[in-house]
């Protein structure tokens, strides 16, 4: 298994990943799955700060995908990301998005972000323990948030430190600054 940077042309086979997520499950709270042009784009959005990591097994088929993002748009929120991570239904159980996901985070601390948030979907058990087992805690609740698939849904929230948080905390860095392929 290969793990590394997203690039353009990987945007299909995320698309293809994330598909079942929203069209056959809570777990995404999309309506419509997005089509390879989107999800080049969301790709292309993180900029040269929110990374998007791939892992693919020795086929050049893709496995899964970890992603950070902006929290908020307010400029204090700038050192804490929100982080997210999606196998495929044949990678799942095998321990692939714990390395996956960790590789994620260790870039994220790399560059300076001192705070990762998780907005898991519930009833989730697997990535609620996934997201334990990395180091993150609940941290909070939004009750019946979310109408899909005939009913209410709760989301809840799970919070992980990265980097320390110094008193005058310098800039993130560009992951490309920190990314060691």
């Amino acid at each position: 298994m290969t793990i590394r940077l997203a690039r353009a042309e990987d945007a299909g086979a995320v698309a293809a990943v994330y598909r079942p997520f929203v069209t056959d499950s809570v777990i995404s709270f999309e309506n419509a799955p997005p089509d390879e042009a989107e999800m080049r784009s969301r790709i292309a959005s993180g900029g040269p700060l929110y990374p998007w990591l791939t892992a693919w097994d020795d086929a050049g088929v893709l496995l899964g995908f970890a992603s950070a993002s902006a929290f908020r748009a307010r400029h204090a929120y700038r050192f804490t990301v929100e982080t997210s991570v999606y196998l495929a239904p044949s990678a799942q159980g095998q321990g692939l998005g714990r390395r996956l996901y960790g590789r994620l985070l260790n870039v994220l601390e790399a560059q300076g972000f001192t705070q990762a948030i998780a907005a898991i979907s519930l009833p989730n058990a697997p990535s609620v323990a996934l997201h334990e087992k990395l180091g993150f805690e609940a941290a909070g609740l939004y009750r019946d948030v979310g109408f899909k698939l005939g009913a209410w849904r709760s989301v809840g929230l799970w919070q992980r430190p990265l980097a320390p948080a110094p008193q005058s905390p310098p800039e993130p860095k560009p992951f490309r600054d920190v990314w060691k392929g």
